[in-house]
């Protein structure tokens, strides 16, 4: 029963999420004049039109999970009130749209979070937990600490200590830190290989909160998610540097998120809040990576529509739509056949959850 209400949660929870998405495009589409035909709830095949409005069928479909919108005319520019006929600043701002929706839902669901936490001090670095026999452990550092400098640079942010560290992974470093008004310097050697969990040094970071309103805390809200957005742009180059493993980089199909959502399901609330913080993050991700992902200049994607639009916009020449539409047929062949390779990976290959 738990397994099958676990399932239930995340197939509401990510349709929720795409349908989010595919109701950025609509309302955008809509203001800009451009005609839309349908907007279904699940995948085809059709199961029934709930109503129709402003031209537009409502329709409920048989395969659950998700959305879609199908503007008239959407991949033919002959079709007059349809997207491909629509001028080059139009196309963008609906394509553009749903992943917008998605990176706003993060923005408010990090504003839930930090209402309930309180919003972080960035700017100073605690100690919350230490690793027994860690190197960090072994030179003295226990939890509370606040970090003051690596390498004698300024500890200004979480990134800083963690780029210092894997900057130097196998060589000794110093860290001095602060505990009951007293400075300390110890120094110690960032693991190379640590334990499976630990991290390099054996330590976990956080920041000092303040209790917040929900409204005291949108402007964290907006900084967490240009923050959560950073980090997935630039995580091949970190999975490159070794700061992040492959392992937890790599992408995950629907087993793969289960797995994920079951682990942070069971952990236990955060004293003092309502609820699972831990659910609200995961589901963060969740619509920060859609869209992002979206975004990525890949043909058949939202980004991908925009690369090909951008020309017509800047020196007013069009690509032919039957060679962008070959392209997009392509390219949305070989994305379903790596949806479906990353699905039997996690089969084949599950994550290794702590």
């Amino acid at each position: 029963m738990n397994t099958l209400s676990g399932i239930l949660q995340l197939v509401i929870a990510i349709s929720a999420l795409i349908v989010l998405h595919e109701l950025g495009h609509f309302i955008v589409a809509r203001l800009m004049g451009i005609e839309v035909e349908e907007f279904g709830l699940g995948y085809p095949p059709r199961a029934l039109t709930l109503f129709e409005a402003g031209g537009t069928k409502f329709t409920l479909n048989w395969l659950p999970l998700g959305g879609f919108v199908r503007p008239k005319g959407e991949n033919n520019p002959d079709i007059e009130g349809g997207l491909a006929a629509s001028k080059p600043l139009k196309r963008i701002s609906v394509y553009f749209a749903g992943p917008l929706m998605n990176i706003l839902a993060g923005v408010i669901l990090y504003t839930i979070i930090f209402s309930r936490l309180g919003t972080p001090d960035t700017s100073k670095v605690l100690v919350l937990e230490v690793v027994d026999n860690s190197p960090a452990a072994v030179a003295g550092l226990e939890t509370g600490d606040q970090l003051l400098q690596v390498n004698n640079i300024e500890v200004d942010s979480t990134l800083t200590l963690h780029e210092a560290i894997y900057d130097n992974l196998g060589e000794e470093i110093s860290l001095t830190y602060e505990r009951d008004g007293t400075t300390n310097t110890i120094n110690l050697v960032p693991r190379e290989d640590p334990p499976k969990n630990e991290g390099a040094i054996g330590i976990l970071m956080g920041n000092p909160t303040t209790p917040v309103s929900w409204i005291e805390a949108l402007p964290t809200g907006f900084s967490a998610t240009g923050e959560h957005i950073y980090t997935l742009v630039t995580l091949p180059a970190q999975v490159a540097r070794g700061t992040i493993s492959g392992e937890d980089a790599r992408l995950v199909g629907y087993k793969g998120m289960y797995d994920i959502y079951q682990e942070v399901r069971e952990q236990e609330p955060i004293p003092g809040t309502s609820g699972n913080i831990n659910v609200l993050g995961f589901f963060t991700t969740i619509t920060l990576s859609l869209g992002i992902l979206n975004l990525m200049p890949i043909p058949a994607l939202d980004g991908g529509r925009i690369l090909f639009t951008l020309p017509e916009l800047l020196f007013r020449k069009r690509i032919p739509p039957e060679f962008e539409n070959w392209v997009n047929l392509i390219s949305f062949t070989l994305l379903i056949g790596l949806f479906i390779y990353i699905n039997i990976l996690d089969f084949t290959n599950p994550i290794q959850l702590p």
